[in-house]
């Protein structure tokens, strides 16, 4: 059996790193993206291409590293593209780029900061699900495709000055529904997973918002009190690529470390 092809985006540092790292370790083929700049409506860094090439590195011609921006639907069209070309088609692909926002009430959040947490949050995943789907859609029958999208327990919960963020990541569970019914008996499944608070760089991000001294604050809201790591998402956003999760689709996986409960 040849090996399965995934697109990864958001994929230099956290989560995405981390399913780049699961699904290479398990064997599949990957194409790891992610932007590779800073964003002016942001105040924090973004990850670099040092930072992409570092997830790449270890698993050598296996792993594709390739500067593209989510928001850019061409840039989609071409990341897809060198999948295609570089291993053959496609057969999974994991949105995971994401960016943070807020600190302040819904009222004063600034024009830039809701573009920033639309833009990359939710229009990044609908061009990455209208490049990737159809390459998917071109395996032969019967089709194993998967879509998966990193959601957030935000996308359940009301939290304090992230009000754009929770709206954001509610889009992203709508989509994934959305897309799901559209892909109604070809076999190809669209799902999501909401982790809770995972100890990245945007929530550290997070905590600064809160003017927090440590992501550990966060832990006392999840039942199991503590911070939950990349690699933990990763494993779930794995198992929903997998033949295991084949009656899968339109759901949303919460892996939070009870959070929303």
């Amino acid at each position: 059996m040849s090996a399965r092809v995934a697109v990864v985006t958001g994929a230099a540092r956290g989560i995405g790193a981390a399913v780049v790292d699961q699904l290479a370790g398990a064997g599949w083929l990957v194409v790891a993206s992610d932007i590779c700049a800073d964003n002016a409506a942001l105040p924090y860094r973004l990850a670099s291409r040092d930072d992409l090439e570092a997830v790449a590195e270890p698993y050598g011609d296996a792993v594709l590293p390739v500067v593209a921006d989510v928001r850019d639907a061409g840039a989609m069209k071409d990341l897809v593209a060198s999948a295609v070309r570089k291993y053959g088609g496609v057969d999974a692909a994991v949105a995971a780029a994401a960016v943070i926002a807020g600190g302040v009430p819904l009222w004063e959040l600034p024009d830039d900061s809701y573009d920033a947490l639309f833009d990359v949050g939710v229009r990044g995943v609908h061009n990455l699900a209208r490049a990737a789907v159809p390459a998917m859609l071109e395996r032969p029958t019967p089709r194993t495709g998967r879509f998966v999208a990193v959601a957030s327990a935000a996308s359940e919960r009301g939290l304090w000055h992230l009000a754009t963020y929770c709206s954001a990541k509610h889009a992203v569970v709508g989509l994934i529904r959305g897309l799901a019914a559209d892909l109604r008996g070809s076999g190809v499944l669209a799902s999501a997973v909401a982790p809770g608070s995972t100890r990245t760089d945007m929530l550290a991000a997070t905590a600064a918002l809160y003017h927090l001294g440590s992501v550990d604050e966060f832990a006392q809201h999840q039942l199991t009190d503590r911070i939950l790591e990349p690699a933990e998402i990763a494993a779930a956003v794995a198992w929903l690529c997998s033949p295991a999760a084949s009656a899968v689709t339109g759901s949303v996986l919460n892996v939070d470390g009870g959070f929303v409960g």
